[in-house]
């Protein structure tokens, strides 16, 4: 799918063209992650462990490129308000541009900061009842190997994920407790065959119930979800 705006025979800018996620039609630019299908497994995950189950949810979307999962929940939940956060200008010019497109300006706040930093001052902290995340989990050596190929068309940011592919999971993992309000929930994505890594983190951490898992169409497990600890 062609991601920038085209022109048509008189050099006027066309409207862009959108790609469909969890139905939401979403502009997409260069330098910012394509959603794929498996991001679809963490959207409806994160839905169904909230809805019907807390009243005016608090949500942070973290790593949200084009604002695609802050979006989808807040289409598929009406009563959340949602705060989405990325590091770059054009995720965040992105975001905040889908934001306006489906009319949520008002309900998904879109920040820009290094994972938690961006929200620094908003006053979140022990308030949110869950924080989702699709972070880059490709490490830098198969980036610079065999995965090589997704660097064509979308951004380094976007894949690496450190010398293991799980360095944003780690902060992830310790920074969410503190925005987490007790029994909220943290959801995220991870690479094929991560989910031991997953899990050894979030044990690790302390401060989270024992971790579960939702699987792809293969029967792989892809997507992390865990309680934060009453007591943690």
């Amino acid at each position: 799918m062609d991601k920038a705006r085209v022109e048509d025979r008189n050099g006027a800018p066309k409207e862009p063209l959108l790609h469909r996620f969890m139905e939401v039609d979403l502009e997409l630019a260069p330098g910012v992650l394509v959603p794929r299908e498996e991001t679809e497994i963490l959207g409806r995950t994160a839905i169904g462990l909230i809805k019907d189950q807390v009243e005016n949810p608090l949500v942070i979307d973290m790593c949200c490129g084009s604002g695609n999962l802050a979006l989808a929940i807040a289409t598929h939940l009406s009563s959340a308000r949602l705060w989405a956060c990325d590091l770059t200008d054009e995720t965040v010019a992105l975001a905040r541009r889908n934001a306006g497109r489906c009319g949520f300006s008002d309900r998904v706040h879109v920040m820009q900061g290094d994972l938690f930093g961006g929200l620094a001052g908003e006053g979140l902290e022990g308030r949110i009842d869950l924080v989702v995340c699709n972070p880059p989990y490709i490490s830098t050596q198969r980036l610079d190997s065999d995965s090589a190929h997704l660097l064509d068309n979308e951004p380094r940011e976007a894949f690496d994920g450190g010398p293991y592919g799980i360095s944003i999971h780690q902060r992830l993992v310790r920074d969410a407790l503190a925005y987490l309000k007790p029994g909220g929930w943290l959801a995220f994505e991870f690479g094929e065959g991560q989910h031991r890594q997953a899990a050894a983190l979030l044990a690790r951490a302390r401060g989270y119930e024992p971790a579960a898992f939702a699987e792809d169409a293969a029967g792989l497990p892809r997507v992390a979800f865990v309680q934060k600890r009453p007591d943690a």
